[in-house]
């Protein structure tokens, strides 16, 4: 009988022609010439098609040596080459880790579609270098340096026809090959989306080891779209305290169209004309906004910097006292202890006091927001998950990376996941992703409530396997969600730890203090107020969009005003001021403040008030939602409409 691996000679002969293109698959002109000049090689090597392969793995001792040597590699690539595996579970495929020279570090998955000896062969110590598997995924991967996928009689070898492999290399931040992630399985389980699993998963397994090897220093995190920061899509880039560029990501290097040479042949400045202490004094608070800079071809960029260990305090503190201000660290030290002051005494309601924190500054003087972070701090080192209710844009992605950052996981990432803006397939790869990235620091999950059913039983399983700390956001109480059959109980279970109810903007005390704080946020090298008109026009307000919607009406206020130091009605919109000349108007234009008899007001204002900004728009839903401070998902989401591309 014959095994997978059985070899013959054909009535074609022993020096068959490569086939450099499987059947049924069209996968372009630099794949055929990716696998033709294999073959070449394979042929220049002696190799012989119809030869029986060498399934020996290396001695015990080499395999201890081997793995001893790419222990890293190996403690980085674990957890991700099991949610990869996850990905294709009954797909009769592996998933393979393998060293530089194409050893087999790891492997796991269905090995049902495999005979004895290629169990063997895709073991721990096995070797499928080029040299000895002839074209394959690993071993052409090792050459090229590129991602390759090799199906069926592409292989060199007769013997390996029933395999279809994808592989991605695994590249340090210097560009050198570390080693390469593999799938392999039966050719009839191909399917075209392996691929891309397995370089996202290899993107992942760079991103950690960057992220390590720049714990102690500054790392930049880029993209030109500001909401892809945090991302697979971001670009990295590590720098030295001269701003000279010593490491980068695949991202990075895709973004800039660079090589890796090339890119660290410049400095910072060189690259967006920035230098090293900006970035100090602009990230010196843990909640600094992404900041915009223009690369040497006009292109605009958005950063985020992170920097850490003891190598930058001098820097810290030199940049703090040019600037006249205290020294805030972009990354806490981890702490053994709460940072949350004296505990008060048995039955006191009362707000714990704010201290010198990510979550202390989120403080603007309104009592019951200062109970709610007093809470916060209280749990931030415990392993309680926390969920947090509110409307949208008051405030909880704000809170949610303050208490990352105040915690002893502040140096490891911290994740975000927005459950309500995308297909439910993508939604369950970013989850995938999302779990790996957020291991031993803090998972988000924003809207938590329209995560699909299919998805939460995973998530639910991920969170029972592997512990981690977790966030989640919604705008109503998941209680009803569990009551509409929209979520699991026993998730809910899992994480309803610290429960907090966050005040809409139009019930907070401290609308003042937030605006001086935003203003100084969208313009820190100005001193910016509000007249007492202005402020008062602002306090009248009901802010479906909160916070958010606050920060977008202050931010259009502060370019109408130019130069000026003085924010009046005459920078708000029109449509808050409308009403002054005309008392009717405004009672028309107003949002009621008191509730409706059918306890329905909130929502039905919320609708109204996008219907009307849709109105003054002309129908432009992204300027309506610009208008808000909201994301244009959520306004097609709200008014029932279709999303359009």
């Amino acid at each position: 009988m014959r095994g997978p691996f059985h070899s013959s000679v054909t009535a074609r002969g022993r020096d068959l022609p490569p086939r450099p293109i499987a059947a049924g698959l069209n996968l372009g002109a630099a794949h055929t010439a990716q696998i033709e000049h294999s073959h070449l090689r394979c042929t220049a090597l002696g190799l012989s098609r119809i030869g029986a392969p060498d399934h020996s793995p290396s001695a015990r001792p080499d395999q201890l040596l081997q793995r001893e040597r790419n222990l890293r590699l190996h403690l980085h690539a674990a957890p991700v080459m099991e949610l990869l595996h996850e990905q294709i579970a009954n797909t009769h495929s592996m998933v393979a880790l393998t060293d530089a020279s194409g050893t087999i570090l790891l492997s796991i998955g269905d090995d049902d579609f495999l005979g004895r000896a290629a169990r063997v062969a895709l073991s721990p110590g096995a070797n499928w270098s080029e040299a000895a598997k002839g074209t394959n995924a690993v071993g052409t991967a090792l050459v090229s340096e590129l991602p390759t996928l090799v199906h069926a009689d592409e292989h060199f070898l007769h013997a390996n026809h029933f395999l279809t492999c994808s592989a991605a290399p695994i590249l340090d931040p210097r560009g050198n090959v570390l080693g390469v992630l593999d799938v392999s399985g039966d050719h009839r389980s191909y399917h075209q989306h392996t691929m891309a699993l397995v370089k996202m998963s290899a993107r992942m397994i760079e991103n950690h080891w960057l992220s390590d090897d720049c714990r102690h220093g500054l790392r930049l995190h880029f993209h030109s779209r500001v909401e892809y920061i945090g991302t697979l899509m971001e670009g990295i880039l590590a720098l030295d305290a001269d701003g000279r560029i010593t490491g980068a990501n695949r991202g990075a290097l895709e973004q800039l169209g660079l090589t890796g040479a090339a890119l660290r042949r410049l400095s910072l400045r060189a690259l967006f004309d920035t230098p090293v202490d900006t970035l100090v004094d602009h990230f010196r608070s843990p909640l600094a906004m992404p900041l915009a800079v223009h690369a040497a071809d006009g292109r605009v960029f958005h950063l985020h910097a992170r920097f850490n260990g003891p190598g930058w305090a001098p820097l810290v503190e030199a940049v703090a006292a040019a600037v006249g201000a205290p020294a805030v660290p972009a990354a806490p030290e981890p702490k053994a202890r709460t940072a949350a002051g004296p505990t008060p005494e048995p039955g006191a309601d009362r707000a714990a006091p704010c201290h010198a924190s990510s979550l202390a500054a989120l403080c603007c003087g309104d009592t019951r927001f200062e109970r709610l972070v007093g809470k916060l701090q209280r749990v931030q080192d415990q392993p309680i998950p926390v969920l947090l209710i509110g409307e949208l844009g008051s405030g909880k992605a704000a809170l949610a990376r303050a208490l990352h950052q105040d915690s002893t996981r502040a140096r490891q990432a911290f994740v975000a996941l927005p459950c309500a803006t995308a297909a439910a397939d993508q939604i369950e790869s970013a989850l995938t992703r999302c779990l790996a990235r957020a291991e031993g620091g803090t998972l988000y999950l924003d809207d938590v409530d329209a995560l699909p059913l299919t998805l939460q039983a995973r998530l639910l399983q991920s969170l029972r396997n592997r512990p981690q700390a977790i966030v989640c956001a919604s705008r109503q109480a998941l209680t009803r969600a569990v009551q509409q059959q929209r979520f699991r109980d026993d998730l809910l279970l899992q994480l309803q730890g610290l429960t907090l109810q966050l005040p809409p903007l139009r019930e907070r005390s401290d609308l003042p203090a937030l605006a001086a704080r935003l203003l100084q946020q969208l313009a820190p090298q100005r001193v910016l107020q509000l007249d007492a008109p202005a402020l008062a026009l602002l306090q009248r307000q009901a802010w479906p969009g909160n916070v958010r919607e606050l920060k977008s009406v202050l931010r259009t206020a502060v370019a109408l005003a130019g130069d000026g130091a003085v924010l009046g009605t005459a920078h708000l919109p029109d449509t808050m001021t409308a009403g002054l000349a005309d008392p009717a108007a405004a009672a028309t234009d107003s949002y009621d403040r008191t509730p409706a008899a059918d306890g329905g007001s909130l929502e039905a204002q919320q609708l109204a008030a996008m219907q009307r900004a849709v109105a003054q728009a002309g129908g432009n839903i992204s300027a309506a939602a610009r208008t808000l401070g909201i994301s244009r998902n959520t306004m097609y989401r709200k008014l029932g409409l279709r999303a359009t591309r």
